[in-house]
Parts: C-alpha cells; structure tokens; sequence
C-alpha cells in the first residue's frame, strides 16, 4: 500500500482545474441530492429562449445540456476554467465570458433564465438585473457549515457562519426583487477513503480550510491517515439547497 508520505504527494500534484470530480473515483463518495439539478436545469434551458450559467466553473455542468435555448452565455473569473468552459461549451454554441463573480456584463432583463451550481458568492442584484420579467433564477448552492467534519478536525471547533444558509438566501432574493418559488434542502453523506483524496479535495475546494496546505497541516494530516487506515473512511457531510427565484 501506498506511504503517508506518497499519499500527501498524489494528493498535492492532481490538478484542480475545472469542477471534474471523477479523480475520486474509488477514494471518495458523496451522495447526490435528491432533486437532481442537472436534470432540472436542462429541462429549464429546453424551454427557455435565453439563459446564463453563471459561475460556470470548466463547464462540465452545462455541457450536459441537450437541447440549449437560441442564445446561451455563461460566466466563470478564474482563468483555467474559463479555457476549459469555451472549449467544452463550444458544441453548444455558448458565449462564454470572463467575469469577476460579483459582476454580470450583459444588458438589464436579456435572459429568461439565470443559473448556477455552486456559486461562490451570489450577486443578487445583478441576477434580478439580467433577468427579463417573469424570467427565473435556478441554483443548487453549499449550505452553511458543508463538511464542517473536516473542517474541525484539521482546524479544531469552528464557528459555523450562517453567510450560506438558506434563510440567508432566501432575504437576499426577496432584497432584491424576487419572488422565491422554491426551496429545497439535504444533508448529504461524504466518505473519504484515503489521505490523498482528503489534500486533493481541500486543494479543490479551497473554502473547507481556508489557507490548507500540506505542511502547515501535515501533522493533523497523519492523524486522519491513521484515522482512515483503522475505520476505512472518514465520514463528513455536505449541505447543498436548492433554491428557485422568479423576477416579477
């Protein structure tokens, strides 16, 4: 088997581009929501004339769209996923343009449908903006305090800010002019099977310990891959909601 020391260094090489998760595959689970969002958005883009995925990361969501409406944009401001979007959007005939997360460069009430998995920060002003009237705002987004396991055993007890929490969400929409329609919440079981998966994801998903890297936490490290060894996996949860907004 593999050392702690090949493990750490599998972990820290595989590149984080894009929002491709199948290098987990035999090392990490975690349970699908229930509402199936990808089917839920290519049912909403079937239908729509115009629509934005917003935050589209190397847009491996979007791609898995059949039929897309005549005009489909998407955003994405990190530069590495923005050349994996255009090249995997362009079958689809997507505009695809770098923007910063906060900000949507497209002229008031364009798109009858708005999308995002995900995203880092929701700028809900400018969705109300860019949505025609009657036009709607589809996401799945991380809950409040997502994988809050890990989080403290590398960091020790944290607080769990609420900044993500649905009911957040919910006022933030309703601030900006919209009419929430939907809102659906889920717990979801993760396990992780080895300690390269655990450096992987944390390289991934920057948010779950602000700052990681291997040898500030390399200690705390060897403990969960003494952890895993004895268990088989360490279990956390992911908080995913999906909420749906209609602008008036």
């Amino acid at each position: 088997m593999p050392t702690f020391d090949e493990l750490l260094s599998e972990g820290a090489s595989v590149p984080v581009e894009g929002w491709d998760f199948s290098w987990f595959s035999g090392r990490a689970t975690e349970a699908r929501p229930s509402w199936g969002y990808a089917r839920l958005m290519a049912e909403r883009m079937a239908s729509a004339t115009a629509a934005l995925d917003v935050q589209t990361g190397g847009g491996e969501v979007l791609a898995t769209v059949s039929r897309p409406p005549a005009l489909l944009a998407a955003t994405e401001s990190w530069p590495p996923n923005l050349a994996l979007a255009r090249e995997k959007l362009r079958p689809l005939g997507a505009f695809v343009v770098g923007a910063a997360d906060d900000t949507l460069p497209f002229r008031s009430g364009t798109f009858d449908l708005v999308v995002s998995r995900h995203p880092v920060i929701v700028a809900w002003d400018e969705i109300a903006r860019v949505l025609a009237p009657g036009g709607t705002y589809l996401s799945q987004q991380v809950g409040a305090g997502s994988v809050r396991e890990l989080t403290d055993y590398l960091m020790g007890p944290q607080p769990v800010s609420q900044a993500r929490s649905a009911s957040v969400a919910v006022a933030a929409a309703s601030a900006a002019g919209l009419t929430v329609t939907g809102l659906r919440q889920e717990a979801l079981r993760m396990e992780f099977h080895d300690i390269a998966a655990v450096v992987h994801f944390l390289r991934k998903v920057i948010w779950i310990v602000p700052g990681f890297d291997v040898e500030t936490y390399r200690a705390r490290l060897a403990d969960l891959h003494d952890l895993i060894r004895e268990h088989g996996s360490f279990v956390a949860h992911s908080q995913r909601f999906l909420i749906e907004a209609r602008r008036g």
